[in-house]
């Protein structure tokens, strides 16, 4: 049986509805067995994330992140996506890694935004410049039409380039000014110390954090945790391996019992907004498990099924 390759051509065919609706099928499935590999050397790290899901299949994705790279003209990260039969083990496709990268990621968060984000919200904050934030236009365009994006970044010259690129974004210098007036808040960063301060939330907002994913980093601030309702993509992948949540964890700040919710909760109704005010965050801890539900995604988009 031939292997298929998808690449990504496909990508004009992919709607971020649908990619919504087949996580939502997904975690209504067994629960996924995941496991995680690191190897580092020097400075280069390879990163091997799989999945596997009965009567779905399996997964295994690769990256390899050297950050030496650009300076050969090269990109920093790298990988593969082998998509495995359910009933054989064979492999059955292969998906192009950066398509799959960035329809799991965004479409994680909007998954947590359609459940938690206030559904009038207009006003979405970008924190980092970066493709991440880019997808997330896109994304959250979908579900939340007419939305003004405003960016904010480290470096100004990465949110003007940012903004020129990107249709509809206006820059802001000002992040407590901007945290205060937004409705949603997406941070899509590299940050060991938290940017967002709990005491710049207004009642309402709802905050996607994405960028924190190794145990030193951090996106927002204690206060913003304890003031909020927390929910997050796996209680596996998020809660003792990504500092966001780890750190405070270990320190008393919050307890295991405050994370509310996870995605196999969507269907008992617990992963959702109880009311206009409260505050809500969302961890996107981004698993292997939702890589293999977005390729299996891809792959019937690709075989129009």
């Amino acid at each position: 049986m031939s292997i298929q390759i998808i690449g990504p051509e496909i990508e004009p065919r992919l709607d971020w509805a649908k990619l919504t609706e087949a996580l939502e099928a997904g975690h209504r499935m067994p629960r996924a067995a995941i496991g995680d590999t690191l190897l580092h050397q020097g400075k280069n790290t390879i990163l091997s994330r799989s999945a596997w899901i009965a009567g779905m299949g399996a997964l295994v994705k690769t990256a390899t992140i050297y950050p030496g790279n650009p300076g050969n003209g090269l990109p920093s990260i790298n990988g593969s996506v082998c998509l495995f039969r359910d009933e054989t083990g064979v492999l059955e496709a292969l998906v192009d890694f950066g398509l799959v990268t960035k329809w799991k990621t965004a479409g994680d968060s909007l998954l947590s935004a359609k459940r938690l984000a206030r559904p009038d919200s207009r006003v979405i904050l970008l924190v980092g410049a970066g493709a991440v934030a880019r997808s997330m236009v896109e994304a959250y365009g979908s579900a939340f039409p007419g939305a003004q994006f405003i960016v904010w970044n480290r470096s100004a010259e990465g949110a003007s380039r940012f903004a020129a690129e990107v249709p509809y974004v206006t820059i802001s210098h000002d992040l407590p000014g901007a945290v205060a007036a937004a409705d949603i808040i997406c941070t899509a960063t590299m940050s060991k110390e938290p940017l967002i301060k709990g005491e710049w939330l207004s009642p309402g907002t709802h905050l996607d954090l994405i960028g924190a994913y190794t145990p030193e980093m951090r996106e927002v601030d204690d206060t913003a945790l304890k003031k909020a309702r927390i929910f997050v993509d796996s209680r596996d992948t998020t809660l003792h391996d990504i500092g966001e949540l780890k750190s405070p964890l270990s320190r008393g700040v919050i307890a295991p019992q405050d994370v509310l919710a996870d995605f196999y909760d969507l269907e008992t109704g617990a992963y959702a907004r109880r009311s206009a005010s409260e505050i809500t965050i969302a961890k996107n801890g981004g698993g292997a498990h939702l890589d293999l539900m977005t390729a299996r995604y891809i792959l019937a988009t690709a075989r129009g099924t």
